[in-house]
Protein backbone atom coordinates (compact mmCIF):
# COMPACT_ATOMS: atom_id res chain seq x y z
CA UNK A 1 0.00 0.00 0.00
CA UNK A 2 1.09 3.46 -0.65
CA UNK A 3 2.52 5.61 1.96
CA UNK A 4 1.30 8.89 3.02
CA UNK A 5 4.21 10.63 2.16
CA UNK A 6 3.84 9.11 -1.80
CA UNK A 7 0.07 9.30 -1.72
CA UNK A 8 0.01 13.11 -1.54
CA UNK A 9 1.69 16.18 -1.33
CA UNK A 10 1.75 19.00 1.09
CA UNK A 11 1.97 22.45 -0.61
CA UNK A 12 1.10 24.21 2.11
CA UNK A 13 0.69 24.54 6.22
CA UNK A 14 -1.35 27.74 7.18
CA UNK A 15 -2.71 29.05 10.22
CA UNK A 16 -6.50 30.72 9.73
CA UNK A 17 -7.67 33.06 11.61
CA UNK A 18 -11.48 34.14 12.38
CA UNK A 19 -11.69 37.21 10.13
CA UNK A 20 -12.13 40.44 12.18
CA UNK A 21 -14.58 41.60 9.71
CA UNK A 22 -17.68 39.38 11.67
CA UNK A 23 -19.59 41.46 13.70
CA UNK A 24 -18.62 38.18 16.20
CA UNK A 25 -15.17 38.86 16.16
CA UNK A 26 -13.48 39.15 19.46
CA UNK A 27 -10.15 39.79 21.50
CA UNK A 28 -10.59 36.64 24.09
CA UNK A 29 -12.51 33.95 24.86
CA UNK A 30 -12.79 31.22 26.65
CA UNK A 31 -15.34 28.12 27.55
CA UNK A 32 -15.03 25.95 31.24
CA UNK A 33 -15.48 21.96 30.52
CA UNK A 34 -19.15 20.72 31.43
CA UNK A 35 -19.15 16.99 32.82
CA UNK A 36 -20.16 16.28 28.95
CA UNK A 37 -16.33 16.83 27.55
CA UNK A 38 -14.82 15.45 30.84
CA UNK A 39 -16.05 12.60 29.83
CA UNK A 40 -14.12 12.49 26.06
CA UNK A 41 -10.83 14.00 27.96
CA UNK A 42 -8.44 11.41 26.25
CA UNK A 43 -10.97 9.93 23.65
CA UNK A 44 -8.45 9.47 20.85
CA UNK A 45 -9.33 12.17 17.79
CA UNK A 46 -12.11 11.78 15.26
CA UNK A 47 -10.82 12.38 11.67
CA UNK A 48 -13.95 12.49 9.43
CA UNK A 49 -13.54 12.89 5.59
CA UNK A 50 -15.60 14.91 3.45
CA UNK A 51 -15.31 14.48 -0.90
CA UNK A 52 -16.80 16.47 -3.64
CA UNK A 53 -16.67 16.16 -7.07
CA UNK A 54 -15.55 18.30 -9.80
CA UNK A 55 -16.05 18.97 -13.50
CA UNK A 56 -13.14 18.52 -15.38
CA UNK A 57 -12.71 22.53 -16.17
CA UNK A 58 -12.77 23.36 -12.44
CA UNK A 59 -10.93 20.24 -10.87
CA UNK A 60 -7.26 21.54 -12.62
CA UNK A 61 -4.66 22.87 -10.14
CA UNK A 62 -4.50 26.63 -11.63
CA UNK A 63 -8.28 26.53 -11.75
CA UNK A 64 -8.68 24.79 -8.31
CA UNK A 65 -5.91 27.04 -6.58
CA UNK A 66 -7.11 30.51 -8.16
CA UNK A 67 -10.74 30.70 -7.85
CA UNK A 68 -12.38 27.68 -5.47
CA UNK A 69 -9.36 27.25 -2.65
CA UNK A 70 -9.44 31.42 -2.05
CA UNK A 71 -13.04 31.20 -1.14
CA UNK A 72 -12.58 27.94 0.75
CA UNK A 73 -10.07 29.69 3.20
CA UNK A 74 -11.77 33.26 3.31
CA UNK A 75 -15.03 31.38 4.26
CA UNK A 76 -13.21 29.44 6.69
CA UNK A 77 -12.48 32.64 8.57
CA UNK A 78 -15.64 33.47 8.52
CA UNK A 79 -17.02 30.32 9.92
CA UNK A 80 -14.35 30.92 12.64
CA UNK A 81 -15.82 34.04 13.95
CA UNK A 82 -19.02 32.60 14.82
CA UNK A 83 -17.25 29.43 15.96
CA UNK A 84 -14.64 30.79 17.83
CA UNK A 85 -14.04 28.07 20.48
CA UNK A 86 -12.55 26.15 17.24
CA UNK A 87 -9.67 28.63 16.80
CA UNK A 88 -8.15 27.92 19.87
CA UNK A 89 -5.78 25.47 21.84
CA UNK A 90 -7.52 23.09 24.79
CA UNK A 91 -5.77 24.15 27.49
CA UNK A 92 -4.95 22.85 31.40
CA UNK A 93 -4.02 25.77 33.28
CA UNK A 94 -1.68 25.49 36.63
CA UNK A 95 -4.22 27.28 38.29
CA UNK A 96 -7.22 25.43 37.33
CA UNK A 97 -8.82 22.38 38.59
CA UNK A 98 -9.82 21.58 34.74
CA UNK A 99 -9.11 22.28 31.59
CA UNK A 100 -10.33 25.36 29.39
CA UNK A 101 -10.99 26.15 26.18
CA UNK A 102 -9.30 29.10 25.46
CA UNK A 103 -9.04 31.72 22.63
CA UNK A 104 -6.79 34.91 22.53
CA UNK A 105 -5.78 37.03 19.16
CA UNK A 106 -3.81 35.39 16.44
CA UNK A 107 -5.19 31.69 17.21
CA UNK A 108 -6.61 29.64 14.46
CA UNK A 109 -6.99 26.02 12.58
CA UNK A 110 -3.67 24.26 11.33
CA UNK A 111 -4.95 24.24 7.27
CA UNK A 112 -2.63 22.04 5.13
CA UNK A 113 -3.43 21.86 1.65
CA UNK A 114 -2.69 18.89 -0.33
CA UNK A 115 -2.49 17.45 -3.87
CA UNK A 116 -3.22 13.74 -4.38
CA UNK A 117 -0.43 11.33 -6.49
CA UNK A 118 -2.97 8.62 -6.53
CA UNK A 119 -5.83 8.45 -9.06
CA UNK A 120 -8.02 7.19 -6.25
CA UNK A 121 -11.26 9.57 -5.56
CA UNK A 122 -12.95 6.55 -7.55
CA UNK A 123 -12.77 4.15 -4.75
CA UNK A 124 -12.89 6.58 -2.12
CA UNK A 125 -16.68 7.67 -3.10
CA UNK A 126 -17.87 4.20 -4.51
CA UNK A 127 -19.40 2.06 -1.36
CA UNK A 128 -16.98 -0.41 -2.47
CA UNK A 129 -14.62 -2.73 0.10
CA UNK A 130 -11.52 -0.84 0.47
CA UNK A 131 -8.41 -0.97 3.02
CA UNK A 132 -9.02 1.43 5.78
CA UNK A 133 -5.43 2.65 5.70
CA UNK A 134 -6.48 4.28 1.98
CA UNK A 135 -7.78 6.81 3.78
CA UNK A 136 -5.50 8.05 6.22
CA UNK A 137 -3.48 10.28 3.85
CA UNK A 138 -6.62 12.70 3.53
CA UNK A 139 -7.26 13.71 6.82
CA UNK A 140 -4.51 15.24 9.33
CA UNK A 141 -3.50 14.04 12.40
CA UNK A 142 -4.22 15.91 15.76
CA UNK A 143 -1.32 18.15 16.95
CA UNK A 144 -1.20 17.51 21.18
CA UNK A 145 1.52 18.93 23.41
CA UNK A 146 1.61 18.35 27.21
CA UNK A 147 0.41 21.58 27.62
CA UNK A 148 -1.89 22.30 25.12
CA UNK A 149 -3.85 20.88 22.09
CA UNK A 150 -5.50 22.19 18.76
CA UNK A 151 -9.23 21.69 18.43
CA UNK A 152 -9.96 21.19 14.89
CA UNK A 153 -6.86 20.66 12.63
CA UNK A 154 -7.74 20.74 8.87
CA UNK A 155 -6.81 19.29 5.17
CA UNK A 156 -7.65 20.55 1.40
CA UNK A 157 -6.82 18.34 -0.37
CA UNK A 158 -7.16 18.18 -4.55
CA UNK A 159 -7.38 15.06 -6.72
CA UNK A 160 -6.83 16.69 -10.52
CA UNK A 161 -9.41 16.28 -12.85
CA UNK A 162 -12.10 14.33 -10.10
CA UNK A 163 -12.51 16.68 -7.28
CA UNK A 164 -11.21 17.43 -3.76
CA UNK A 165 -11.79 16.27 0.11
CA UNK A 166 -11.72 18.30 3.27
CA UNK A 167 -10.48 16.16 6.21
CA UNK A 168 -10.95 17.21 9.86
CA UNK A 169 -9.35 15.52 12.86
CA UNK A 170 -11.57 16.65 15.77
CA UNK A 171 -10.93 16.80 19.68
CA UNK A 172 -13.87 15.06 21.35
CA UNK A 173 -13.42 16.86 24.33
CA UNK A 174 -14.32 20.10 22.72
CA UNK A 175 -17.19 19.13 20.61
CA UNK A 176 -19.71 16.44 19.62
CA UNK A 177 -20.64 15.04 16.24
CA UNK A 178 -23.50 17.55 16.23
CA UNK A 179 -21.13 20.70 16.68
CA UNK A 180 -19.00 18.97 14.11
CA UNK A 181 -21.28 18.15 11.63
CA UNK A 182 -23.07 22.20 12.69
CA UNK A 183 -20.25 23.84 11.49
CA UNK A 184 -19.10 22.00 8.12
CA UNK A 185 -22.34 22.82 7.18
CA UNK A 186 -22.09 26.42 8.59
CA UNK A 187 -18.30 26.61 6.44
CA UNK A 188 -20.27 25.53 3.58
CA UNK A 189 -23.27 27.67 3.78
CA UNK A 190 -20.92 31.02 3.90
CA UNK A 191 -18.88 30.22 1.08
CA UNK A 192 -21.44 28.98 -1.01
CA UNK A 193 -23.93 31.99 -0.10
CA UNK A 194 -21.15 34.24 -0.26
CA UNK A 195 -21.93 35.98 3.03
CA UNK A 196 -20.83 36.67 6.61
CA UNK A 197 -24.37 35.68 8.73
CA UNK A 198 -25.47 32.47 9.65
CA UNK A 199 -29.14 31.75 10.08
CA UNK A 200 -30.07 30.94 13.60
CA UNK A 201 -30.23 26.78 12.96
CA UNK A 202 -26.22 27.52 11.90
CA UNK A 203 -25.79 29.80 15.07
CA UNK A 204 -23.94 28.43 18.15
CA UNK A 205 -24.98 28.96 21.47
CA UNK A 206 -22.40 29.07 24.12
CA UNK A 207 -24.35 29.44 27.22
CA UNK A 208 -22.54 26.99 29.45
CA UNK A 209 -25.11 27.58 32.57
CA UNK A 210 -27.84 25.25 30.79
CA UNK A 211 -25.30 22.01 31.55
CA UNK A 212 -26.12 20.95 35.79
CA UNK A 213 -23.89 19.28 37.72
CA UNK A 214 -24.69 18.97 41.24
CA UNK A 215 -22.99 15.58 41.88
CA UNK A 216 -19.19 17.25 40.56
CA UNK A 217 -18.93 14.66 37.63
CA UNK A 218 -16.76 17.47 35.67
CA UNK A 219 -13.68 16.71 38.62
CA UNK A 220 -14.80 12.81 38.65
CA UNK A 221 -14.74 11.95 35.28
CA UNK A 222 -11.06 13.73 34.96
CA UNK A 223 -9.85 11.98 37.93
CA UNK A 224 -11.13 8.94 36.39
CA UNK A 225 -8.96 9.26 33.35
CA UNK A 226 -6.10 9.87 35.70
CA UNK A 227 -6.90 6.67 36.92
CA UNK A 228 -6.06 5.21 33.54
CA UNK A 229 -3.29 6.98 32.76
CA UNK A 230 -1.46 7.17 36.11
CA UNK A 231 1.62 5.90 34.25
CA UNK A 232 1.88 9.14 32.62
CA UNK A 233 4.40 11.76 34.83
CA UNK A 234 2.13 14.60 34.00
CA UNK A 235 -1.77 13.77 34.34
CA UNK A 236 -2.63 16.93 32.79
CA UNK A 237 -1.04 16.35 29.89
CA UNK A 238 -2.81 17.20 26.41
CA UNK A 239 -1.42 13.96 25.04
CA UNK A 240 -3.41 10.59 24.19
CA UNK A 241 -1.55 7.54 24.63
CA UNK A 242 -0.20 6.00 21.12
CA UNK A 243 -1.45 2.54 22.19
CA UNK A 244 -5.44 4.09 22.28
CA UNK A 245 -4.55 5.23 18.73
CA UNK A 246 -3.13 1.95 17.20
CA UNK A 247 -4.72 0.23 14.33
CA UNK A 248 -4.46 -2.83 12.56
CA UNK A 249 -3.06 -2.89 8.59
CA UNK A 250 -5.61 -5.74 8.32
CA UNK A 251 -9.05 -3.37 8.99
CA UNK A 252 -11.24 -2.89 5.39
CA UNK A 253 -14.51 -0.70 4.84
CA UNK A 254 -17.26 -0.34 3.21
CA UNK A 255 -20.69 1.29 2.47
CA UNK A 256 -24.32 -0.16 3.09
CA UNK A 257 -27.27 1.77 1.93
CA UNK A 258 -30.35 1.13 2.81
CA UNK A 259 -33.58 2.56 1.17
CA UNK A 260 -36.57 3.48 2.43
CA UNK A 261 -37.88 0.29 0.94
CA UNK A 262 -35.45 -1.51 2.90
CA UNK A 263 -36.03 -0.34 6.12
CA UNK A 264 -40.14 -0.79 5.25
CA UNK A 265 -38.90 -4.54 4.43
CA UNK A 266 -36.94 -4.75 7.76
CA UNK A 267 -39.74 -3.26 9.52
CA UNK A 268 -42.08 -5.77 8.29
CA UNK A 269 -39.12 -8.75 8.86
CA UNK A 270 -39.09 -7.95 12.82
CA UNK A 271 -43.18 -7.61 13.30
CA UNK A 272 -43.16 -10.76 11.93
CA UNK A 273 -40.59 -12.85 13.67
CA UNK A 274 -41.13 -11.06 17.32
CA UNK A 275 -44.88 -11.88 16.73
CA UNK A 276 -43.66 -15.62 16.87
CA UNK A 277 -41.99 -15.24 19.78
CA UNK A 278 -38.42 -15.29 18.96
CA UNK A 279 -37.46 -12.22 20.67
CA UNK A 280 -36.47 -12.34 24.34
CA UNK A 281 -38.35 -10.35 25.71
CA UNK A 282 -42.44 -8.76 26.18
CA UNK A 283 -41.73 -4.76 26.13
CA UNK A 284 -42.75 -2.45 23.66
CA UNK A 285 -40.32 -2.51 20.68
CA UNK A 286 -39.26 0.57 19.29
CA UNK A 287 -39.29 -0.08 15.70
CA UNK A 288 -37.47 3.21 14.08
CA UNK A 289 -35.35 2.94 10.90
CA UNK A 290 -32.66 3.50 13.31
CA UNK A 291 -33.12 0.50 15.01
CA UNK A 292 -34.21 -1.78 12.61
CA UNK A 293 -31.02 -1.08 10.77
CA UNK A 294 -29.07 -1.27 13.85
CA UNK A 295 -30.17 -4.64 14.76
CA UNK A 296 -29.97 -6.29 11.00
CA UNK A 297 -26.18 -4.57 10.84
CA UNK A 298 -25.26 -6.17 14.19
CA UNK A 299 -26.92 -8.87 13.28
CA UNK A 300 -24.64 -9.39 9.93
CA UNK A 301 -21.26 -8.64 12.04
CA UNK A 302 -21.83 -11.25 14.80
CA UNK A 303 -22.78 -13.87 11.96
CA UNK A 304 -19.53 -12.78 10.15
CA UNK A 305 -17.32 -13.56 12.77
CA UNK A 306 -18.93 -17.20 13.65
CA UNK A 307 -20.03 -19.26 16.17
CA UNK A 308 -18.13 -18.78 19.68
CA UNK A 309 -19.21 -18.03 23.64
CA UNK A 310 -17.71 -14.53 23.01
CA UNK A 311 -19.90 -11.66 24.24
CA UNK A 312 -21.65 -9.25 21.75
CA UNK A 313 -21.49 -5.43 22.88
CA UNK A 314 -23.91 -3.04 21.25
CA UNK A 315 -23.25 0.53 22.25
CA UNK A 316 -24.48 4.04 20.61
CA UNK A 317 -24.07 7.33 21.67
CA UNK A 318 -27.31 9.66 22.90
CA UNK A 319 -27.83 13.45 22.55
CA UNK A 320 -29.10 14.51 25.34
CA UNK A 321 -29.79 18.42 24.70
CA UNK A 322 -33.33 17.92 24.19
CA UNK A 323 -33.95 15.70 26.88
CA UNK A 324 -32.10 17.96 29.70
CA UNK A 325 -34.65 19.76 32.19
CA UNK A 326 -34.59 22.32 30.93
CA UNK A 327 -33.50 21.45 27.54
CA UNK A 328 -30.44 22.77 26.11
CA UNK A 329 -31.13 24.48 22.61
CA UNK A 330 -29.80 22.25 19.73
CA UNK A 331 -27.00 24.61 18.34
CA UNK A 332 -25.55 24.32 22.19
CA UNK A 333 -21.56 24.22 21.06
CA UNK A 334 -20.21 21.54 23.10
CA UNK A 335 -20.49 17.76 24.21
CA UNK A 336 -23.83 16.72 24.66
CA UNK A 337 -23.31 13.27 23.97
CA UNK A 338 -23.16 10.21 26.72
CA UNK A 339 -22.80 6.45 25.71
CA UNK A 340 -25.73 3.35 26.12
CA UNK A 341 -24.92 -0.23 25.57
CA UNK A 342 -26.19 -3.31 25.76
CA UNK A 343 -24.67 -7.19 25.55
CA UNK A 344 -25.37 -10.80 24.99
CA UNK A 345 -24.11 -14.03 24.15
CA UNK A 346 -23.02 -13.95 20.13
CA UNK A 347 -25.03 -17.44 19.96
CA UNK A 348 -28.09 -15.34 20.44
CA UNK A 349 -27.92 -13.34 16.98
CA UNK A 350 -27.46 -16.96 14.68
CA UNK A 351 -30.11 -18.96 13.58
CA UNK A 352 -33.88 -18.09 12.20
CA UNK A 353 -34.51 -15.78 15.75
CA UNK A 354 -31.31 -13.78 15.40
CA UNK A 355 -33.01 -10.37 14.30
CA UNK A 356 -35.61 -10.53 16.66
CA UNK A 357 -32.93 -10.80 19.25
CA UNK A 358 -31.31 -7.97 17.99
CA UNK A 359 -33.92 -5.90 17.75
CA UNK A 360 -34.74 -6.69 21.49
CA UNK A 361 -31.16 -5.70 22.46
CA UNK A 362 -31.37 -2.09 20.64
CA UNK A 363 -34.87 -1.58 21.27
CA UNK A 364 -34.46 -1.97 24.73
CA UNK A 365 -31.58 0.69 25.36
CA UNK A 366 -33.95 3.53 23.71
CA UNK A 367 -36.78 2.46 25.64
CA UNK A 368 -33.87 2.80 28.97
CA UNK A 369 -33.43 6.58 26.93
CA UNK A 370 -37.05 7.39 27.37
CA UNK A 371 -36.85 6.79 31.18
CA UNK A 372 -34.28 9.11 31.70
CA UNK A 373 -31.72 10.15 29.77
CA UNK A 374 -28.44 9.77 32.20
CA UNK A 375 -29.74 7.51 34.43
CA UNK A 376 -29.41 4.26 32.68
CA UNK A 377 -26.04 5.76 30.69
CA UNK A 378 -22.93 4.44 30.29
CA UNK A 379 -21.39 7.30 33.31
CA UNK A 380 -17.78 6.21 33.56
CA UNK A 381 -14.96 6.59 30.98
CA UNK A 382 -13.10 4.03 31.75
CA UNK A 383 -15.24 1.79 29.69
CA UNK A 384 -13.76 3.11 26.89
CA UNK A 385 -10.49 0.86 27.85
CA UNK A 386 -11.74 -0.95 30.22
CA UNK A 387 -10.30 -4.68 29.71
CA UNK A 388 -13.22 -7.12 28.20
CA UNK A 389 -13.20 -10.54 28.21
CA UNK A 390 -11.22 -12.10 25.27
CA UNK A 391 -12.97 -12.01 21.95
CA UNK A 392 -15.21 -9.91 22.98
CA UNK A 393 -17.22 -8.01 19.77
CA UNK A 394 -17.52 -4.17 20.03
CA UNK A 395 -20.22 -3.38 17.84
CA UNK A 396 -19.77 0.84 18.43
CA UNK A 397 -22.23 3.16 16.53
CA UNK A 398 -20.03 6.73 15.45
CA UNK A 399 -22.53 9.28 13.88
CA UNK A 400 -26.02 9.43 14.00
CA UNK A 401 -28.56 9.63 10.58
CA UNK A 402 -30.02 13.08 12.30
CA UNK A 403 -26.27 15.15 11.72
CA UNK A 404 -27.17 16.02 8.20
CA UNK A 405 -23.66 15.56 7.20
CA UNK A 406 -24.64 16.13 3.38
CA UNK A 407 -26.02 19.21 3.93
CA UNK A 408 -22.24 20.21 3.78
CA UNK A 409 -22.31 21.92 -0.13
CA UNK A 410 -20.30 24.56 -0.89
CA UNK A 411 -21.56 25.21 -4.08
CA UNK A 412 -18.53 23.90 -6.29
CA UNK A 413 -21.07 20.40 -6.49
CA UNK A 414 -23.12 17.63 -4.57
CA UNK A 415 -20.98 16.12 -1.77
CA UNK A 416 -20.32 12.62 -2.70
CA UNK A 417 -19.31 10.84 0.08
CA UNK A 418 -18.54 11.16 4.13
CA UNK A 419 -16.40 8.79 5.90
CA UNK A 420 -15.46 9.20 9.53
CA UNK A 421 -11.86 7.69 8.95
CA UNK A 422 -11.38 7.15 13.02
CA UNK A 423 -13.87 4.22 12.85
CA UNK A 424 -11.17 1.42 12.04
CA UNK A 425 -10.17 1.82 15.63
CA UNK A 426 -12.58 0.52 17.36
CA UNK A 427 -13.85 -1.39 14.08
CA UNK A 428 -17.53 0.50 14.74
CA UNK A 429 -19.87 1.43 12.57
CA UNK A 430 -20.63 5.28 10.80
CA UNK A 431 -24.22 5.69 10.45
CA UNK A 432 -25.68 8.69 8.70
CA UNK A 433 -28.36 9.71 6.57
CA UNK A 434 -28.58 8.05 2.89
CA UNK A 435 -26.64 10.23 0.17
CA UNK A 436 -30.09 10.29 -1.81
Amino acid sequence: MPTSESTVKIHEITRVTPSSDSPNSANEFSLPLTFFDTYWFKFPPVQSLYLYQLSDSHSTPSYFNSEILPRLKQSLSLALSHYLPIAVYLKWPSESDKPVVSYTPNDGVTLSVAESNVAIFDTLISNEMHRAKELHPFAPPLILFDDKAEILPLQITLFPGQGFSIGTAAHHSAFDGRIASMFMRSWAYLCKHGTNELPPELTPSFDRSIIKDPSGLVISFLNQWRAIFEQESDTRSMKIPASLQAVSDNIVGATFEFSCKDIKGLREKALSELATDHGRGKHQHHLSSFVVTLAYTSTCLVKTKGEGDRDVVIEFGVDCRARLDPPAPPTYFGNCVVNYSNSAEATNFMGEGGFAFAIDIVSELVQKINKGVLEGAEMNPTNFYAPKLPGTQLIMVAGSPKLNVYEADFGQSKIKKVEIVSIERDEAVFMAESRS
